[in-house]
């Protein structure tokens, strides 16, 4: 029986596989300068400084896909239609957010199978906010 090497691709969760924290924090911060121009989005974010927003979601990103739990830690559990239930969400917000998260995605420069697997992701996270026809 051949032993595996510890750290090999095949034992490294998505985090570790596309460069940790700090590929999740040019993502995050990519998506945000998006959102603060976003005529659409950006009402949906009540805190003058989108800050705190970015560091919520980078943190919550890079826990969903292998890396700290700090989100858990800080936050509880994530909740996210009941965090998002206050704002009108619609298909429209929904085509806005995708837009601006296809910039971040694109702009990291992933391996093709790495961006497809987080592009999968954010479209069924997208459709999964909508709380308003339209």
């Amino acid at each position: 029986m051949t032993e595996i090497p510890r750290g090999t691709l095949s034992e490294q969760t998505f985090y570790e596989q596309v460069g940790g924290e700090e590929t999740f924090r040019r993502l995050v911060h990519r998506f945000y300068e998006g959102v603060a121009e976003d005529p659409l989005l950006r009402p949906m974010y009540p805190e003058e400084d989108l800050g705190p927003a970015e560091e919520r979601f980078r943190l919550f990103l890079m826990q969903y896909w292998g890396g700290p739990r700090t989100y858990s830690e800080q936050r509880g559990h994530p909740r996210l239609r009941m965090r998002h239930a206050p704002f009108a969400v619609d298909s429209a917000a929904r085509d806005a957010w995708l837009a601006r998260m296809r910039v971040a995605v694109d702009e990291l420069g992933l391996a093709p199978e790495h961006a497809q697997q987080l592009w999968n992701y954010f479209t069924f996270a997208a459709e999964s906010m909508i709380n308003t026809p339209g």
